[in-house]
Protein backbone atom coordinates (compact mmCIF):
# COMPACT_ATOMS: atom_id res chain seq x y z
CA UNK A 1 0.00 0.00 0.00
CA UNK A 2 1.06 3.40 -0.70
CA UNK A 3 2.28 5.93 1.94
CA UNK A 4 0.62 9.43 1.80
CA UNK A 5 4.59 10.41 1.12
CA UNK A 6 5.05 8.25 -1.82
CA UNK A 7 1.30 9.45 -3.08
CA UNK A 8 2.84 13.20 -2.50
CA UNK A 9 6.13 12.47 -4.31
CA UNK A 10 4.48 10.90 -7.24
CA UNK A 11 2.12 13.89 -7.69
CA UNK A 12 5.10 16.08 -7.38
CA UNK A 13 7.02 14.42 -10.37
CA UNK A 14 3.87 14.37 -12.11
CA UNK A 15 3.60 17.85 -11.85
CA UNK A 16 7.36 18.90 -12.45
CA UNK A 17 7.36 16.18 -15.59
CA UNK A 18 3.68 18.33 -16.86
CA UNK A 19 5.30 21.69 -16.10
CA UNK A 20 8.84 20.38 -18.52
CA UNK A 21 6.57 18.94 -21.23
CA UNK A 22 4.92 22.36 -21.18
CA UNK A 23 8.44 24.09 -21.53
CA UNK A 24 9.40 22.09 -23.87
CA UNK A 25 6.38 22.53 -25.85
CA UNK A 26 6.90 26.33 -25.73
CA UNK A 27 10.17 26.00 -26.85
CA UNK A 28 9.19 24.38 -30.13
CA UNK A 29 6.71 26.85 -30.41
CA UNK A 30 8.83 29.50 -30.28
CA UNK A 31 11.04 27.87 -32.77
CA UNK A 32 8.29 27.80 -35.50
CA UNK A 33 7.88 31.51 -35.01
CA UNK A 34 10.66 32.81 -35.47
CA UNK A 35 11.51 29.99 -38.13
CA UNK A 36 8.28 31.93 -40.32
CA UNK A 37 8.93 35.26 -39.24
CA UNK A 38 12.54 34.45 -40.82
CA UNK A 39 11.17 32.91 -43.40
CA UNK A 40 8.47 35.64 -44.01
CA UNK A 41 11.45 38.81 -43.60
CA UNK A 42 13.34 36.58 -46.38
CA UNK A 43 10.35 36.76 -48.57
CA UNK A 44 9.13 39.70 -48.63
CA UNK A 45 12.53 41.16 -49.47
CA UNK A 46 12.73 39.07 -51.87
CA UNK A 47 9.24 39.58 -53.47
CA UNK A 48 10.89 43.50 -53.40
CA UNK A 49 14.04 42.40 -55.27
CA UNK A 50 12.07 40.48 -57.68
CA UNK A 51 9.58 43.25 -58.65
CA UNK A 52 12.71 45.30 -59.02
CA UNK A 53 14.14 42.61 -61.23
CA UNK A 54 11.12 42.35 -63.59
CA UNK A 55 10.28 45.82 -63.74
CA UNK A 56 14.09 45.97 -65.07
CA UNK A 57 13.53 43.41 -67.94
CA UNK A 58 13.26 44.35 -71.39
CA UNK A 59 12.00 42.06 -73.21
CA UNK A 60 10.17 38.25 -73.15
CA UNK A 61 13.76 36.05 -73.82
CA UNK A 62 15.16 38.16 -70.67
CA UNK A 63 11.77 37.11 -68.55
CA UNK A 64 12.16 33.84 -68.95
CA UNK A 65 15.87 33.94 -68.06
CA UNK A 66 14.52 35.52 -65.11
CA UNK A 67 11.99 33.02 -64.04
CA UNK A 68 14.24 30.45 -64.46
CA UNK A 69 16.82 31.98 -62.99
CA UNK A 70 14.15 32.51 -59.64
CA UNK A 71 13.47 28.66 -60.02
CA UNK A 72 16.18 26.96 -58.33
CA UNK A 73 17.05 28.87 -55.30
CA UNK A 74 12.83 28.75 -54.59
CA UNK A 75 13.09 25.32 -54.59
CA UNK A 76 16.10 25.02 -52.28
CA UNK A 77 14.54 27.49 -49.86
CA UNK A 78 11.26 25.44 -49.63
CA UNK A 79 13.71 22.31 -48.99
CA UNK A 80 15.62 24.47 -46.30
CA UNK A 81 12.45 25.42 -44.57
CA UNK A 82 10.80 21.93 -45.07
CA UNK A 83 14.22 20.85 -43.58
CA UNK A 84 14.00 22.92 -40.61
CA UNK A 85 10.80 22.68 -39.84
CA UNK A 86 11.00 19.03 -39.66
CA UNK A 87 13.94 19.22 -37.16
CA UNK A 88 11.75 21.45 -34.86
CA UNK A 89 8.96 18.84 -34.93
CA UNK A 90 10.58 15.95 -34.58
CA UNK A 91 12.99 17.50 -31.77
CA UNK A 92 10.07 18.37 -29.82
CA UNK A 93 8.63 14.79 -30.85
CA UNK A 94 11.50 13.37 -29.51
CA UNK A 95 11.50 15.47 -25.87
CA UNK A 96 8.13 14.19 -25.38
CA UNK A 97 9.55 10.78 -26.33
CA UNK A 98 11.91 10.78 -23.93
CA UNK A 99 10.12 11.91 -20.87
CA UNK A 100 7.49 9.22 -21.75
CA UNK A 101 9.49 6.73 -21.67
CA UNK A 102 10.64 7.65 -18.93
CA UNK A 103 7.37 7.82 -16.90
CA UNK A 104 6.57 4.56 -18.78
CA UNK A 105 9.57 2.72 -17.32
CA UNK A 106 8.80 4.74 -13.99
CA UNK A 107 5.49 3.21 -13.60
CA UNK A 108 6.76 -0.13 -14.76
CA UNK A 109 9.07 -0.28 -11.84
CA UNK A 110 6.83 0.50 -9.57
CA UNK A 111 4.45 -2.19 -10.69
CA UNK A 112 6.94 -4.62 -10.34
CA UNK A 113 7.64 -3.53 -6.97
CA UNK A 114 4.08 -3.88 -5.94
CA UNK A 115 3.91 -7.73 -7.74
CA UNK A 116 6.83 -8.73 -6.00
CA UNK A 117 5.90 -7.32 -2.50
CA UNK A 118 2.52 -9.30 -3.31
CA UNK A 119 3.96 -12.27 -4.75
CA UNK A 120 6.26 -12.60 -1.39
CA UNK A 121 3.03 -11.67 0.95
CA UNK A 122 0.75 -14.49 -1.16
CA UNK A 123 -0.60 -17.17 0.73
CA UNK A 124 1.17 -20.79 -0.09
CA UNK A 125 0.21 -22.85 -2.77
CA UNK A 126 -0.19 -19.70 -5.09
CA UNK A 127 3.15 -19.65 -6.58
CA UNK A 128 1.76 -20.95 -9.94
CA UNK A 129 -0.04 -17.93 -10.46
CA UNK A 130 2.21 -15.56 -9.22
CA UNK A 131 4.44 -17.12 -11.93
CA UNK A 132 1.95 -16.73 -14.55
CA UNK A 133 0.78 -13.29 -13.54
CA UNK A 134 4.78 -12.47 -13.83
CA UNK A 135 5.07 -13.49 -16.93
CA UNK A 136 1.91 -11.65 -17.63
CA UNK A 137 3.98 -8.90 -16.96
CA UNK A 138 7.13 -9.50 -18.73
CA UNK A 139 5.35 -10.54 -21.85
CA UNK A 140 3.55 -6.87 -21.85
CA UNK A 141 6.89 -5.31 -20.82
CA UNK A 142 8.51 -7.02 -23.85
CA UNK A 143 5.74 -6.25 -25.82
CA UNK A 144 6.07 -2.58 -25.07
CA UNK A 145 9.52 -2.31 -25.80
CA UNK A 146 8.73 -3.88 -29.40
CA UNK A 147 6.21 -1.05 -30.10
CA UNK A 148 8.48 1.54 -28.88
CA UNK A 149 11.28 0.12 -31.22
CA UNK A 150 9.28 -0.11 -34.01
CA UNK A 151 7.89 3.47 -33.94
CA UNK A 152 11.66 4.87 -33.78
CA UNK A 153 12.58 3.19 -36.90
CA UNK A 154 9.04 3.97 -38.79
CA UNK A 155 10.44 7.35 -37.60
CA UNK A 156 14.19 6.83 -38.35
CA UNK A 157 12.58 5.23 -42.12
CA UNK A 158 10.55 8.80 -42.19
CA UNK A 159 13.21 11.37 -41.90
CA UNK A 160 15.27 9.47 -44.63
CA UNK A 161 12.28 9.39 -46.64
CA UNK A 162 11.47 12.94 -46.45
CA UNK A 163 15.41 13.77 -47.22
CA UNK A 164 15.75 11.69 -50.01
CA UNK A 165 12.16 13.81 -51.31
CA UNK A 166 13.97 17.21 -50.43
CA UNK A 167 17.17 16.26 -51.99
CA UNK A 168 14.89 15.09 -55.36
CA UNK A 169 13.23 18.52 -55.34
CA UNK A 170 16.14 20.23 -55.31
CA UNK A 171 18.58 18.18 -57.91
CA UNK A 172 15.52 18.75 -60.24
CA UNK A 173 15.10 22.01 -59.72
CA UNK A 174 18.51 22.24 -60.57
CA UNK A 175 18.33 19.91 -63.81
CA UNK A 176 15.09 22.19 -64.88
CA UNK A 177 16.82 25.76 -66.00
CA UNK A 178 19.75 23.07 -68.04
CA UNK A 179 16.50 20.84 -69.65
CA UNK A 180 15.07 24.16 -70.92
CA UNK A 181 18.53 25.37 -72.15
CA UNK A 182 19.60 21.94 -74.16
Amino acid sequence: MLTAEQLLAAQKANVETLFGLTTKAFEGVEKLVELNLTASRAALVEAAETAQSVMNVKDAQELLALQAALFQPLAEKTAAYSRHLYDITSSTGAEFGKAMEGQVAEAQKKFLAVVDNAAKNAPAGSETAVAVFKSAVAAGNNALESVQKAVKQAADVAEANFNAVANTAVNASKAAPKAKRA
